[in-house]
C-alpha cells in the first residue's frame, strides 16, 4: 500500500519569492503611496458604535446592498422612527465609507 494521499497532491506547487518586491507591493507595516485623494478626518469611537448599533437594530429592516442613509430613509418613510441622532452624524461625514455604509459593506452578498 503506499502512502495516504493529501488534498494537496492535486494542485501544483507554487514557491512564493521572498525576495524583492514590485514597486506597486507595498511591504507589510509599509503605507501605500498617496494617490492624490484627500484623507478622512478620523471618526470618534462613539459615532461608530452609534452607527454599529443602528445596523444591528433589526426594527429597522435589512442593511445589506444599502447606504446608511437609505436604510435611514426607508425606516423614516415605513415610520419605524429610526434615531435622528444617526442622520446627524450620516450628514456630518458625507463622503466617508466607514460612516456611510453600513457593518456588513466589506462582505460579498
Amino acid at each position: 500500500m503506499g502512502r495516504k494521499r493529501l488534498i494537496t497532491d492535486s494542485f501544483p506547487g507554487v514557491k512564493k519569492s521572498r525576495g524583492h518586491r514590485g514597486p506597486g507591493d507595498p511591504c507589510k507595516g509599509e503605507e501605500a503611496a498617496d494617490t492624490g485623494e484627500s484623507q478622512q478626518p478620523p471618526v470618534e469611537e462613539a459615532v461608530l458604535d452609534l452607527l454599529r448599533q443602528f445596523d444591528l437594530a433589526w426594527q429597522y429592516g435589512p442593511c445589506t446592498g444599502i447606504t446608511r442613509f437609505q436604510r435611514w430613509e426607508r425606516a423614516d418613510r415605513l415610520g419605524l422612527s429610526p434615531p435622528t441622532e444617526v442622520l446627524r452624524v450620516l450628514w456630518a461625514h458625507p463622503g466617508n465609507p466607514s460612516v456611510q455604509f453600513s457593518l456588513w459593506h466589506p462582505y460579498p452578498l
